[in-house]
């Protein structure tokens, strides 16, 4: 059977360790019919996840699954360890950020030889496929499409009166809503929305919209000192009208659904990937809407179409093969499909995407309809990351809690980009 580590307080519990326990059954099976898988997520996504993992090992008698997961802060730390420690996990979610590293150093292989074959997925089309690949090789399996998002609550906004964010909300709106906001708010220690500052694709939309970008295609930073510093004004004069979380209630988010300002009662509204508007509902008593960021006027488009998350099979597999199958079966096997509905992003496979559509709850409809509804505020898809762009992402998190503590915009904005090309340098 799989052990499934049902949190991430029992996988520290247990010291970081895979736990299993194996099938009794067809003694053919070696060693090597094991398969470790390793992701981050909720426990939305960890039960999903599980119960296809389940389906996928009781049609391979005697295989034995090994699953984990973790937040998105501890996920990468951990996964890098192992890494160094050539004992990476078989099958492994990989983000955008992060595939161009993991694939550049050979810590995930490339998926080529098994197209057609173990790997039937040539309906994603090459747009799906080319944002799986690096250097003309795919090394990762695209497991859905989202988007960045704004969900709400509104019956939150509603007691207000003022009406929340929509389609074609400028920034300057926004701002002014989430002030009204905060005036006519009754709830004590309860805010119009989260403070977005250290939230990397919020910064980058921003970016994006002013003709800008986080990196360009060499690698270097595509921002400067100024751009950071405006970012951290917005974000500082919305605090000062009592429009977005304090700076303490801020510090408690650890990058997770579960710890959002807005799961734990502090705000109205939350900034997450589309796909993760599922996971949210699930937190949240509150009826939750689903919408766009905010625009600027006459700006470009700062939204696009990413894969949410991937697989990769790690270098270390000792099975690749059988980890390929078990990625298919997710993606494009209609059990496996309707398991994982669209948790994690709408699916790449027009034909699965189809499947899906007809056994949609309101919440999966919503966030489906908010991709449909998302085309004419998307640009196209950003270079790729250099190495080093998710300890920057990181860093711009832990400077926007300093400015928010006290440090001046100005001050985030130089230590931002002197830290980011410090990391970028290194390589």
């Amino acid at each position: 059977m799989s052990a499934h580590l049902v949190s991430r307080r029992a996988v520290l519990g247990a010291g970081g360790g895979l736990a299993a326990s194996a099938l009794l059954g067809n003694t053919a099976w070696a060693e090597d019919k094991q398969l470790r898988v390793f992701w981050w997520g909720s426990q939305e996504r960890a039960d999903r996840t599980n119960k296809a993992v389940d389906a996928f090992r009781a049609g391979n008698t005697g295989l034995d699954t090994k699953t984990e997961f973790t937040g998105w802060s501890d996920y990468w730390p951990r996964l890098a360890t192992r890494v160094a420690g050539r004992n990476a996990p078989d099958l492994i979610q990989m983000d955008y950020r992060y595939m161009f590293e993991y694939a550049r150093r050979g810590a995930i292989v490339p998926l080529d030889q098994y197209l057609g074959k173990a790997l039937d997925i040539a309906d994603f089309g090459k747009a799906n496929l080319g944002s799986c690949s690096v250097d003309g090789k795919l090394y990762g399996i695209n497991l859905g499409v989202n988007a960045s998002a704004l969900a709400y609550d509104a019956a939150a906004w509603q007691e207000t009166g003022v009406e929340p964010p929509k389609f074609g909300t400028s920034w300057e709106d926004f701002a002014g809503k989430c002030a009204a906001f905060a005036k006519a708010n009754k709830r004590k220690k309860f805010y119009a929305t989260q403070d977005a500052s250290g939230d990397e694709p919020s910064f980058e939309l921003w970016l994006r919209e002013r003709g800008k970008a986080l990196y360009g295609d060499n690698g270097a930073l595509a921002f400067d000192a100024k751009d950071a510093a405006e970012w951290f004004k917005f974000w500082g004069g919305l605090r000062d009208a009592g429009g977005c979380v304090s700076a303490d209630i801020q510090a408690l988010d650890k990058l997770t659904l579960e710890t959002s300002a807005l799961t734990l009662g502090y705000a109205a509204t939350m900034v997450l990937h589309s796909n993760q508007f599922i996971g949210a509902q699930k937190l949240n008593k509150a009826k939750l809407a689903i919408t766009a960021f905010p625009v600027l006027p006459g700006g470009k488009p700062g939204h696009y179409l990413k894969p949410s998350q991937m697989w990769s099979i790690s270098s270390d597999a000792k099975a690749p093969e059988l980890a390929v199958k078990l990625a298919n079966f997710t993606v494009h096997d209609a059990a496996g499909v309707k398991i994982l509905g669209v948790e994690r992003g709408v699916p790449a496979s027009p034909a699965m995407r189809d499947l899906v559509a007809t056994s949609l709850d309101e919440t999966s409809k919503q966030m489906v309809d908010y991709i449909g509804a998302l085309d004419p505020y998307v640009g196209p898809l950003p270079p790729s990351p250099p190495k080093g762009a998710g300890e920057i992402s990181f860093v711009l998190q832990r400077i926007s809690q300093e400015v928010a503590f006290g440090s001046t915009p100005e001050q985030g904005g130089e230590q931002l980009v002197s830290e980011a090309e410090s990391i970028l340098k290194r390589g």
